[in-house]
């Protein structure tokens, strides 16, 4: 069962244990310069929106209705993180996959049904409490930044050569019960980010500045997850001009600015956790282009065809 719980994405499955739950959060953040440095956590700025998409059915196309999931708004080139969370004190464990333009976030490789651990492509909550962007290295991700698809920019288009899904995909799998139940489970500690008090081209997620972050390793192993249940959502993102067509109003956020960043004196937050082991990174992300990259190569690509034009007699 999925259901929006104060723009919290909540998945319950109460046929494999009472507390089988997790909820996901897509918060609003700074974009990180990307200038080849690698830089910690940026704070968070508020949730984005969460709308059910069957609510504007009439306003969407048919593919997208067909789809389902929910829809939020988001200015075009601006990043968000999500946050993996739970209504109880000690979270139900669970394995979540997170896919944009259905090209797994963690390991890269193309979208598929169920969970798998050679490359791993889910991480494991409680104990991931967050994923920023793209595993591009081990300790290393590139942030989540929203473009618009047919520019190229986007993972989907870099991987494979097509603008088609965009969006945002996740896929959770609680663990098995009786797994749950022999298992003594640690409290989770709890570390916390700053806090701010006609239908158009779909958007993706391209990925931008590098950011430091661990994706760890399943230490429980891949047997211990239920994967005859589990809850799937896809997540439509909506640029300004798409969500006033949707939704007939004017997004209810505004993208924050670098000036804005400095004047409220923001922190930045890095996430230490020594007991866990990180993945090395997905080898089809390693080689992304950020969204600078492909601006300035579209803008090299150009310059060059300008000079062939004007050498011609």
């Amino acid at each position: 069962m999925i259901t929006i719980v104060g723009d919290r994405l909540t998945f319950r499955f109460p046929e494999v244990h009472r507390f089988a739950e997790s909820g996901i959060e897509f918060h609003r953040t700074l974009r990180i310069p990307d200038d080849k440095r690698t830089y910690p956590l940026p704070p968070r700025l508020g949730r984005f929106p969460l709308r059910h998409l069957d609510d504007f059915a009439d306003r969407l196309p048919r593919e997208s209705v067909r789809r389902g999931g929910v829809v939020m708004p988001i200015h075009q080139a601006e990043a968000l993180w999500i946050k993996f969370s739970d209504r109880f004190g000690s979270p139900y464990p669970c394995a979540i996959k997170v896919a944009t333009g259905k090209v797994c976030a963690i390991s890269g490789e193309p979208w598929q049904e169920g969970l798998t651990q050679d490359p791993q492509n889910y991480v494991v909550v409680p104990g991931q409490p967050w994923l920023d962007g793209y595993c591009v290295a081990k300790g290393t991700i590139r942030q989540f930044v929203a473009m618009p698809l047919g520019d190229g920019h986007t993972v989907e288009e870099q991987l494979t050569g097509q603008g088609v899904h965009g969006g945002l995909q996740i896929a959770v799998h609680p663990m098995k019960r009786d797994v749950h139940e022999s298992l003594r489970l640690p409290e989770p500690c709890l570390v916390l980010r700053e806090e701010l008090a006609p239908y158009h081209h779909e958007m993706g997620l391209a990925p931008g500045g590098r950011m430091s972050q661990e994706i760890y390793e399943d230490a429980f192993g891949l047997d211990a997850w239920d994967q005859d249940h589990g809850g799937r959502c896809f997540v439509t993102m909506a640029n300004s001009q798409q969500w006033m067509a949707i939704a007939g109003e004017r997004p209810p956020t505004q993208p924050p600015t670098v000036r804005e960043y400095a004047k409220a004196g923001l922190p930045w937050f890095l996430h230490y956790d020594r007991d866990r082991k990180a993945l090395a990174g997905g080898e089809r992300l390693a080689g992304l282009r950020s969204v600078a990259e492909t601006v300035r190569r579209g803008e090299a690509m150009a310059a060059r065809e300008e000079g062939t034009e004007r050498g011609k007699p």
